[in-house]
């Protein structure tokens, strides 16, 4: 889409001789425990305390490893960059006055509600980590554990810390996301006064300091950890643990990871959409008022949604995707290195982190790449900020590309098989190339510049009911080229594995599993520069609701619409990435649970057999599981957006004069009535957290106590292993249920939303057009699919894969 100088200058017109006051909602403003604390010492007692944890760190990463100082050192740059991008964001200004006080009513919304929920989740994470204290007491023990002498207390200690700071880390990953959007918001609609590119850097950048901080935490976290443990166990050394059986310490992590990311991810998306859902129902349904209307008492809420739910949450999901994703690998790594007899394994275990340490260096490149200065003597229409986004998704993979090679010949190399790192290297350029594919085409299916979301929007010229249709069809569509993909990739990446020379004592190679392990880390391997564009998103809808809400000139909100538009197709394209990536993570997690039964069990545990009746009806309950908490989650969005509606409509009937004398031309201080933001605030907080618990806990819970039983029945049937292997059918099948409903659900959902946004470019008769009412119905209907229930999903099954491989002895 191009534009023309006068949105791309943004022509303001008479607008700053028009002064404005938007009512100040501000209250305190909320910052975490940790953060206060951090703030509170003295500052020369605070760089000690920094020197000094430096100092431990790379102690102990010498001790351990040179690969871990490397780690450590490109974790540590890329925080500090990622300050630099924070305090360059923040030195751009907010606007006139009326847009700073909406973006801290905002930031007042979003604060007051991260920190409700992040209680309620932490409390929940207490009891979930006594419980697994209780298990791993009374569990048994495997050879390795006996053989190092490392008991079943410190064992259960190791577990439950792994799994708190897991939590821990998430949650902070959570808190940046959402801390970042809530002050980029407003800096985003200042420049959209000035110019469209400036905006889209402000965006990036905002974007890019979050993901850095993300994903710099999730590695170095893992690489902390494993160091310590390697230090304290005295890994290596006689009558201690060997290397190769360490990754199985850090289960615990990547579970807590995953289980703040599921509760963030739920609570999130219930908040955002029924409070979008609400605002729309009622304000540009039945009142006829633009989005993001001044009038409507939702809307406040809806803007504070775009940041608890889709970058709060969004950042606790990738965390945990890049958790879990690095885990599973260095396990699968130590294990193929065990058993190929290789002298030095620790190459094999710590290649993940590497990879994402480079992943911290090529995506920086890639964001700074996209500059804001424009030569002012040369008039020409700004690009396409989709393209410009692009090629920084360009620069980043192509050195994605190289710092692969690099790495796979620095730490893979074998003389046992001296070809091995190449065949590695190209599993992870097949994973490369699956996530370049995986964005291709959910950008094809969502995108309204392509033809699927044309003809979706061309059924809302013919009513409601074909627009539902068009986009259900679109959705179920859209999940048969994924699968592809996705089949094509685990296949090759298992054969470059399979025949890398690697082999173990009997001569059978070895390498496929991990081939599959490098790439998911190859998909990965770029996935701060994908979360930079999906916190582009959220930021520019935000930017664009700032300004609908002070009444900028009409050029300003061309530009906040192009942006957010573009916005969400880079939500829904990450969504993609996230759900194939997923996919690859679960297989590598469900491959570590059938190791960890064996270890356990003391006998091979290679395959499942679905022909047995009760492994068949685990795969039934897998499924089924799938659905009812999809069903679950969407009737929590409908009854709290139902709650949203009566409150708006309340409003609109007890307080007419909020609808008199402002209808699109007159300055806003000319309201006779204001709306009450607060209370439709308070109505999806509540609402929001109290019904995320319920699906929550069924994901938790179902694998446990289907195990359990199942482990009962077979001590009494005589089938030892009944439990392990029902619940294996049971991940299986919802991992392959999940990801298909996921794929669709996130596809239907933003082609819903990019139809009608396409409508209101003035395409089949444009903004208030009956085109455009069935268009929000469609976006309506499909707002729970892409935001709350397909991002859940890819989160529950990665949970699933975690919790089993932790809950492993209780199914024995």
């Amino acid at each position: 889409m191009m534009m023309g100088d006068d949105v791309e200058n943004g022509n303001l017109g008479p607008y700053l001789d028009r002064p404005r006051t938007f009512p100040n909602m501000r209250s305190k403003p909320y910052t975490p425990l940790i953060f206060r604390i951090l703030r509170g010492i003295n500052v020369r007692v605070l760089v000690i305390l920094l020197f000094l944890g430096f100092g431990y760190v790379f102690y102990i990463g010498a001790s351990t490893s040179p690969i871990i100082v490397f780690v450590f050192s490109v974790c540590i740059v890329s925080f500090l960059l990622s300050i630099y991008l924070t305090k360059w964001v923040l030195s751009k200004d907010e606007g006139p006055p009326e847009m700073a006080q909406i973006s801290e009513a905002i930031r007042d919304g979003a604060e007051g509600f991260f920190k409700t929920q992040y209680g309620t989740i932490s409390k929940m994470a207490v009891l979930l980590a006594l419980v697994i204290l209780s298990i791993y007491l009374f569990r048994n023990t495997t050879p390795q554990q006996e053989s190092s002498g490392l008991g079943r207390a410190t064992s259960a200690c190791i577990t439950v810390a792994a799994f708190l700071l897991g939590a821990l880390c998430s949650g902070v990953a959570g808190y940046v996301g959402m801390w970042v959007s809530v002050r980029a918001n407003v800096r985003v609609s200042s420049a959209a006064r000035r110019s469209a590119r400036e905006a889209l850097q402000i965006a990036v950048r905002a974007g890019g300091f979050s993901a850095l901080v993300v994903v710099g935490m999730a590695v170095i976290g893992i690489a902390i950890l494993y160091a310590t443990f390697y230090v304290w166990l005295g890994v290596d050394s006689p009558g201690s643990m060997k290397v190769t059986d360490l990754p199985l310490l850090l289960v615990g992590y990547g579970f807590g990871a995953s289980f703040v990311a599921l509760f963030a991810q739920l609570g999130g998306g219930i908040y955002t959409k029924a409070a979008d859902v609400g605002a729309d129902l009622v304000g540009k349904v039945e009142q006829g008022i633009p989005e993001d209307d001044p009038r409507n008492p939702a809307v406040i809420a809806d803007l504070v949604g775009d940041n608890v739910g889709d970058c709060a949450a969004r950042g606790a999901d990738l965390f945990e995707s890049i958790a879990a994703e690095i885990i599973s690998a260095m396990i699968l790594g130590g294990t193929m290195a065990q058993h190929c007899k290789i002298e030095d394994p620790s190459g094999f275990i710590l290649f993940p982190l590497v990879v994402h340490s480079f992943d911290l260096v090529v995506s920086s490149i890639g964001i700074l790449s996209i500059r804001g200065t424009r030569d002012s003597n040369v008039k020409v229409p700004l690009e396409d900020p989709m393209t410009i986004l692009q090629k920084g998704y360009s620069v980043t993979i192509i050195l994605a590309v190289l710092t692969f090679f690099g790495s796979t010949r620095w730490l893979l190399y074998t003389e046992q098989a001296p070809s091995a790192w190449l065949n590695f290297s190209l599993c992870g350029l097949v994973g490369i190339i699956t996530a370049y594919v995986f964005v291709w085409i959910t950008k094809y299916y969502t995108d309204y510049k392509h033809e699927p979301v044309r003809t979706l929007a061309l059924s809302s010229s013919t009513g409601h009911g074909t627009n539902i249709i068009a986009g259900v069809s679109l959705g179920l569509e859209s999940t048969a080229i994924p699968v592809l993909v996705i089949s094509v990739s685990i296949i090759s990446a298992f054969w470059l594995g399979h025949t890398s020379g690697l082999v173990d004592e009997t001569g059978t190679p070895t390498g496929g599993l991990f081939g599959t392990a490098v790439a998911t880390m190859g998909m990965l391997s770029t996935a701060a520069y994908i979360l930079t564009m999906d916190m582009f998103g959220p930021i520019a809808d935000n930017a664009g609701g700032i300004v609908e809400m002070s009444q900028q000139p009409e050029s300003v909100r061309e530009i906040t619409d192009v942006l957010d538009a573009v916005g969400n197709t880079t939500k829904a394209t990450t969504k993609g990435f996230a759900i194939g990536s997923a996919a690859l993570a679960s297989f590598l997690l469900f491959s570590a649970y059938m190791d960890e039964v064996s270890s356990f069990a003391r006998e091979p545990f290679k395959q499942v057999d679905i022909a047995i009746p009760e492994v068949f009806i685990g795969g039934l309950l897998g499924s089924m599981l799938i659905f009812l908490f999809s069903a679950w989650a969407c009737a929590a969005v409908g009854r709290t957006a139902q709650e949203v509606v009566k409150e708006v409509r309340r409003q609109f009937i007890e307080r007419p004069g909020i609808m008199v004398g402002l209808r699109f031309q007159l300055p806003f201080t000319d309201y006779k009535e204001k709306p009450d933001y607060g209370r439709c605030v308070a109505i999806v907080a509540s609402a929001s957290l109290r019904e995320m618990i319920k699906p929550g806990a069924l994901a938790i819970v179902s694998p446990i106590v289907v195990g359990f039983l199942f482990r009962v029945l077979g001590h009494y049937t005589g089938h030892p292993l009944l439990g392990a292997k029902v619940v294996a059918a049971l991940l299986m099948f919802a991992t392959v249920s999940g990801i298909l409903m996921a794929l669709f659900l996130n596809t239907a959902g933003g082609a819903w939303d990019n139809a009608k946004k396409f409508i209101e470019t003035g395409a089949l008769g444009g903004k208030g057009s009956e085109s455009h009412k069935a268009a929000i119905t469609g976006d309506t209907v499909g707002d729970p699919f892409k935001d709350t229930v397909g991002p859940s999903l890819h989160v529950l099954i990665k949970m699933l894969a975690t919790i089993t491989l932790v809950m492993a002895p209780v199914f024995l």
